[in-house]
C-alpha cells in the first residue's frame, strides 16, 4: 500500500485522489441569481443532505485550484442568499456536464445547456424544469474552509419548498429509485448511474462549447434527438466546415447511397446512432449535410 502525507502532494494531485476515492458523489445542480437578476446554473459534487429537521442540504463551491479564483455560484449566494438545488438524473446528465463549462459572467447556462427555467415559489433563482426533484432553499450560512486554491466553501441551505415529479413516485408517494435514475460523480470523467454502474462523459471543453442555444434550428427542435444528444452536440467549440462535411458525405454515400436524399428525420436517427458510440464529429457532419 502507498502511504501519502497530504502536505507532500500538490493540491491538484491531492484533489484527484480525493475525487477518485470518495465516489460516487451526489450532484447538486445549483441555480442562483445575482443582484442584477442574471441566472446562473452549475453542478457541484461536494454535496449531501445533513439534516431533516430542519431540512438542510450543504454543497461546496471550492476555490479554483489553478488560479485561486471563486465561482459565480459562490459570489451569487453571498449576494443573494437563495439557491435552488436540482437533482441530476440520467436524462439530463450531458446537459448538466455542459453547464459546468466556465462561461463568462452574465452568460445564461440554462440557455447554453438547453434547459428550461421554471420560476420558483419561495425564492428568486429558477428551477430546472427537467430535473425530477427540485429543492428551493434559503442560505443560512457560508463557512469558508480556507483562502487558497482548492479550499471549499460550505453553503448551508435550508429547504423551504421541494418539488417532486409525479412519474417518479410510487403509489404510496415514496420515491421510486429506479424511476428517478440518479447519476453520481466519480473521479476524472467518470460518473455512475443507479441502474447501470460507471460510465464516462468527456469534460466540457476549456475553449467553451457552443451551447444548445447556438445549434441550428432543425437540430435544436429535433423530434428525434434527446436532451443528452443535444448536450453532446453542443459541447464542441466549432462546427465542421463545408469541405469536411462534403468529404464525409462522399465517403458515407458509398455505403449509404440514399444519404444524399435522406430527410432530416432519417439523418437525425443516423446521427443519434453515431452519438451512441460517442462519435460527435461524424454526427455533426451528417446533420450539416
Amino acid at each position: 500500500m502507498v502511504s501519502l502525507d497530504p502536505k507532500d502532494l500538490s493540491t491538484g494531485i491531492l484533489h484527484g485522489y480525493l475525487l477518485s476515492a470518495v465516489a460516487p458523489r451526489p450532484i447538486a445542480f445549483a441555480s442562483t441569481i445575482d443582484t442584477e437578476g442574471n441566472p446562473n446554473l452549475s453542478p457541484f459534487s461536494f454535496f449531501n443532505v445533513f439534516s431533516a429537521n430542519p431540512p438542510v442540504l450543504i454543497f461546496s463551491p471550492a476555490r479554483r485550484v489553478r488560479d485561486n479564483t471563486t465561482k459565480h455560484t459562490l459570489e451569487n449566494v453571498e449576494a443573494v442568499n437563495e439557491v435552488v438545488i436540482n437533482v441530476v438524473n440520467y436524462e439530463i446528465v450531458h446537459q448538466m456536464s455542459l453547464s459546468s463549462t466556465e462561461y463568462p459572467e452574465g452568460v445564461n447556462e440554462f440557455e447554453k445547456a438547453g434547459l428550461t427555467m421554471l420560476p420558483s415559489d419561495m425564492v428568486k433563482p429558477f428551477r430546472v424544469a427537467e430535473s425530477p426533484v427540485q429543492f428551493e432553499c434559503t442560505v443560512n450560512d457560508i463557512i469558508k474552509l480556507g483562502t487558497e486554491g482548492g479550499a471549499g466553501n460550505l453553503v448551508i441551505c435550508e429547504v423551504v419548498k421541494l418539488h417532486i415529479a409525479e412519474e417518479i413516485l410510487n403509489a404510496d408517494n415514496t420515491i421510486n429509485q429506479e424511476a428517478l435514475d440518479l447519476v453520481g460523480r466519480a473521479g476524472g470523467s467518470y460518473y455512475s448511474r443507479a441502474k447501470r454502474g460507471f460510465f464516462e462523459i468527456p469534460k466540457p471543453l476549456r475553449t467553451m462549447g457552443i451551447g444548445v442555444d447556438a445549434l441550428p434550428e432543425h437540430v435544436k427542435n429535433s423530434m428525434i434527438l434527446t436532451g443528452n444528444n443535444l448536450g453532446m452536440l453542443a459541447n464542441v467549440d466549432a462546427l465542421p466546415n463545408k469541405q469536411e462535411v462534403n468529404t464525409f458525405v462522399k465517403d458515407i454515400s458509398k455505403r449509404y447511397p440514399e444519404i444524399k436524399t435522406a430527410s432530416h428525420r432519417q439523418k437525425h436517427k443516423l446521427a443519434q446512432n453515431y452519438l451512441s458510440y460517442g462519435d460527435v464529429e461524424s454526427a455533426w457532419k451528417l446533420l450539416l449535410s
